[in-house]
């Protein structure tokens, strides 16, 4: 079963000459070495690229433990290439070699070398790309499978049950080799604490685990709910009677996020134009593991379908803020009030930008005009969309307004532009 990812293998490609690092990121077991070292190299052999000018090497494989070794690393690719045409080097978990910086540095001006890595756990998450190889690299950031790519392991063939099974067990890939319920749940809960939990507590030397964990059910619990650290502490002393501070929950927050386990949607002010460092809300990039660790026990489909247009879009690559839109209202008895309306999201990319909203059921006239309340406050010429879990007919209402189903929004790459 081969899962097209045309969406990153297409960035591969198009960086394929470029000098630069190019450094695939992504939480573990998403396919990255899926992607490089089967779906690329595919691709470089169809354009008559020699096998012996695709230089892999997993350094995750006992076999190939001597080459963690920088130097025996470095005499070995230079013994690969063996003329002036382009080699392509691609290695698989780099951050297992000590002083991996130095090794790739030194090929930043070999004409002929074209360089691909992968890396996850303690030392190569988000933040070591931008503090390592600023200026020196391309970073191509691989996500779970869409629900899109879900469905061709399936013959391209969706339904409502195919969806609530995205809903429940996300998108890592071997999901799809997987036959039972049970399986799955095992799967999800070992993976969840023995890998990225371990990779975790290995980066940052956490000591007090317990309340660590809490936080994460906590945020998995609430995703789509508006929070800020402070928030967090106070919910802690309130429901948990636990003290933890605001600087600590701020960090370990910073922990998740650089783990590819979690993403932040900041606000921003649409009249404004500015945006809003206050408040923020947070997403889990994988929905199995979010499930996983509250025992898939809490399966509210309106949190988890915005948990998942959020996901949808960021694979897109859309920058994506939750929009704030602030009116004056005048209150019965006179008074002045300022009312703030949500947009569950600003999604921007260039010139392009679309007000969403998520909204799980609309079955009468007080429910649309409360998910359309936002919408309308907002004057400018951009695109304002409403997403709906259940199967309906694109169309647009009298204000101008997009009404989709969830299943054609992330089936459909261009849903946005429909």
């Amino acid at each position: 079963m081969q899962i097209r990812r045309d969406y990153y293998l297409n960035q591969l490609i198009s960086k394929r000459h470029s000098n630069l690092i190019k450094v695939v990121t992504g939480i573990r077991r998403c396919g990255k070495s899926y992607l490089l070292f089967t779906l690329f190299a595919d691709y470089l052999k169809s354009q008559g690229v020699k096998d012996d000018h695709i230089i892999k090497i997993n350094l995750e494989d006992r076999r190939n433990i001597k080459l963690r070794d920088p130097d025996a690393l470095l005499s070995h690719i230079d013994g690969c290439m063996t003329d002036s045409d382009m080699h392509y080097i691609m290695l698989d978990e780099i951050q297992l070699v000590p002083e991996f910086e130095d090794l790739l540095n030194s090929y930043l001006h070999v004409s002929n070398a074209s360089v691909f890595v992968t890396g996850s756990n303690s030392r190569f998450l988000s933040s070591d790309i931008i503090t390592e190889f600023r200026g020196r690299s391309e970073e191509i950031k691989l996500y779970p499978l869409s629900f899109a790519e879900f469905c061709q392991a399936h013959q391209d063939v969706w339904s409502y049950d195919l969806l609530s099974e995205y809903y429940t067990y996300g998108g890592l890939p071997h999901i799809l080799n997987l036959n039972t319920e049970e399986e799955r749940m095992h799967y999800l809960r070992d993976l969840h604490r023995a890998v990225y939990l371990v990779d975790v507590y290995e980066r940052h030397d956490i000591v007090n685990k317990a309340e660590f964990e809490e936080l994460m059910r906590v945020i998995a619990s609430g995703i789509g709910s508006i929070c800020n650290p402070t928030k967090l502490s106070n919910t802690f002393k309130t429901l948990k009677n636990v003290s933890i501070s605001h600087n600590t929950i701020d960090r370990y927050l910073g922990y998740l996020e650089d783990a590819f386990m979690i993403s932040r949607a900041g606000r921003y002010d649409v009249k404004g134009k500015k945006h809003i460092n206050s408040l923020s809300k947070y997403y889990y990039n994988d929905l199995g593991l979010r499930n996983a660790l509250l025992d898939f026990e809490q399966q509210e489909e309106n949190h988890i379908m915005e948990n998942v247009i959020y996901n949808e879009l960021i694979a897109r690559g859309y920058t994506v803020k939750v929009g704030v839109v602030e009116k004056r209202e005048i209150a019965d008895d006179g008074r002045m009030l300022r009312k703030q309306y949500e947009v569950d999201f600003v999604a921007s990319l260039g010139n392009k930008r679309y007000y969403i909203q998520s909204a799980y059921m609309m079955p009468n006239d007080e429910k649309v005009a409360q998910e359309k309340a936002s919408l309308l406050r907002i004057k400018d010429g951009h695109k304002k969309i409403i997403v709906v879990g259940h199967k309906i007919k694109t169309y647009r209402d009298t204000d101008g307004i997009m009404i989709i189903g969830i299943a054609d929004f992330l089936l459909n790459p261009n849903s946005l532009d429909l």
